[in-house]
């Protein structure tokens, strides 16, 4: 076993055990390899709703409903979770149901790309925004998670280093990822750069980037939130 998985071995060691429906779902994710959060990631999760006690979240990219549930659990907040992948749905609503959160967690079906701008046409916006989603879309969507946040609002978006190959020349990377793999590097310097945020990218699971939206950031976000048929290019 190589240190860096001794390290994440140890620290998994050091969590507690989760609650019986949750530990449900993640066994059931690996049966099924369905994608949800890692479990370094997960406790990230928990302190930042702990921290942050955010009323209004959005989650982009719901699977099996794993995090809504988890941030539920651990905040007051309503949220408002996407979701695309048809078979998964019925699954994620099941889960909810189950953890007796119907009434805090609403399930948008259809795709990011068309969702994001209705909420921001309906001048909607989130104390804190969890995108954890097709990660070539990050670059695409950001125009409009930026128009649904407020000065001190977060982002949260995970895998935003991509087993590390972020790192590495686009070259090296197989070509059906290429895109994928410039579009989140320049989503990441985007974040980085932008004028309306304050931003960190960490090392946690497999790379989380947390922003916050600065004072007076919305009149340094002017660009349009038109996510709508970008969704290929």
């Amino acid at each position: 076993m190589s240190a860096p998985d001794r390290l994440t071995s140890y620290l998994h060691s050091l969590e507690p055990e989760n609650t019986p429906l949750l530990a449900e779902l993640r066994r059931y994710a690996g049966e099924h390899d369905v994608p949800i959060i890692r479990r370094e990631t997960e406790s990230f999760l928990k302190t930042v709703m702990r921290m942050l006690r955010p009323g209004k979240i959005l989650e982009i990219g719901t699977a099996i409903g794993y995090s809504s549930i988890v941030m539920a659990q651990n905040s007051n907040a309503v949220i408002t979770t996407i979701e695309n992948y048809e078979k998964r749905i019925p699954v994620a609503e099941e889960n909810i149901r189950r953890a007796g959160l119907e009434d805090r967690i609403s399930l948008r079906r259809g795709d990011a790309g068309e969702v994001l701008p209705a909420l921001s046409g309906a001048g909607q916006s989130y104390d804190l925004i969890f995108l954890d989603a097709a990660k070539g879309q990050y670059l695409i969507w950001l125009p409009c998670i930026l128009s649904l946040m407020h000065e001190g609002s977060v982002l949260i978006a995970d895998n935003v280093l991509q087993e590390q190959t972020v790192t590495e020349s686009r070259f090296t990377v197989p070509r059906r990822v290429r895109t994928t793999h410039e579009r989140m590097r320049e989503f990441l310097y985007r974040i980085k750069h932008h004028p309306a945020l304050e931003s960190a990218v960490l090392s946690i699971g497999d790379g989380i980037s947390m922003s916050v939206m600065l004072p007076g950031g919305r009149d340094n976000h002017t660009a349009v939130c038109r996510c709508q048929g970008q969704l290929n290019k």
